[in-house]
């Protein structure tokens, strides 16, 4: 029997992904939604961190507490893959020991190996192409804020990075309308939005922000300098135009959510006024990534 990876939005169909929300909105009310209230009892999850993280590691970490399991924690630098063993090779020998995989990295190739030669699910908590996790609890707060995410408009403002692609796979699957509005030289990848056209889903460019974000319901952005990005006065000056401020907001519907993944970086990418305000949720979203984590974590690991 294949083992249930969680590598990415686009590679589960909409059905599969609705039911690990279910799991989610089910742990976050106290229901017993799935083998008792311990379903994960006795397994152990190993978390590969060559990131740097709080979000992903304390939602994973105590989720796998609740749900009865055991979190074990591998930092690059201290276990074997810091030293140079493949990732082939650490695959199959934590498929021997432990009873799931918890991958935040860089390269996306690294995942995609990982869950090659591993015969126990792999989870995907952040490369450089996908965040998926975090588009779960993303989905998960709007819709606790506004109903089904269905028929509703999503603006994305900012840099076309991993987030902006996991933006893509989501609205094509749960059938939202996604405006992504981007400096050309950070847009997104053209084989991403193609995927998206191929698969039906509802992507538009719309370069300036403000119109972009007309009539809204939803306005998501992220941090301008991701981990691993160099370029800080260049990304700066392109992205500058595409600050979420009061300015911005006002364009949008009147009860438009304001979302983003954090950590912020207040005074760059949004405004202490829009990421404090009435219509921002970044802490229910915080909170959500450890619902939705033990969604997911329960939907590969039982």
């Amino acid at each position: 029997m294949k083992p249930k990876h969680f590598l990415d939005l686009h590679l589960l169909d909409g059905d599969e992904l609705r039911h690990i929300l279910d799991l989610a909105n089910g742990y976050k009310r106290g229901l017993n939604v799935a083998g008792g209230d311990k379903p994960l009892d006795g397994k152990c999850l190993a978390m590969i961190f060559e990131k740097p993280s709080t979000r992903t590691r304390v939602s994973f970490e105590v989720g796998m507490v609740q749900l009865g399991g055991h979190p074990l924690v591998l930092m690059g630098e201290n276990s074997q893959l810091g030293r140079g063993e493949t990732i082939a090779d650490t695959a199959r020998v934590l498929s021997r020991m432990v009873d799931g995989v918890m991958l935040r990295t860089d390269a996306h190739e690294k995942l995609t190996e990982m869950a090659e030669y591993c015969t126990i699910p792999v989870i995907n908590a952040l490369t450089d192409d996908s965040h998926p996790c975090q588009l779960m609890a993303d989905i998960m707060t709007i819709e606790e804020h506004r109903g089904p995410i269905a028929g509703k408009v999503v603006t994305w403002v900012g840099d076309g990075n991993n987030m902006a692609n996991s933006y893509i796979h989501a609205a094509t699957r749960f059938g939202f309308e996604l405006r992504l509005s981007c400096p050309d030289e950070l847009m997104v990848k053209d084989s991403i939005l193609d995927w998206a056209a191929n698969e039906g889903g509802n992507i538009s460019i719309v370069k300036d922000p403000k119109l972009a974000a007309s009539g809204a319901d939803v306005v998501v952005t992220d941090t301008w300098v991701s981990m691993g990005d160099s370029d800080y006065d260049r990304r700066m000056e392109l992205l500058t135009p595409y600050q979420v401020n009061e300015g911005l907001m006002a364009q949008c519907a009147n009860d438009a959510l304001f979302l983003h993944c954090l950590p912020a970086h207040r005074g760059e990418e949004v405004t202490d006024a829009v990421l404090d305000g009435p219509n921002s949720v970044v802490w229910d979203e915080a909170e959500n990534r450890l619902h939705a984590q033990k969604g997911i974590m329960v939907w590969s690991m039982m």
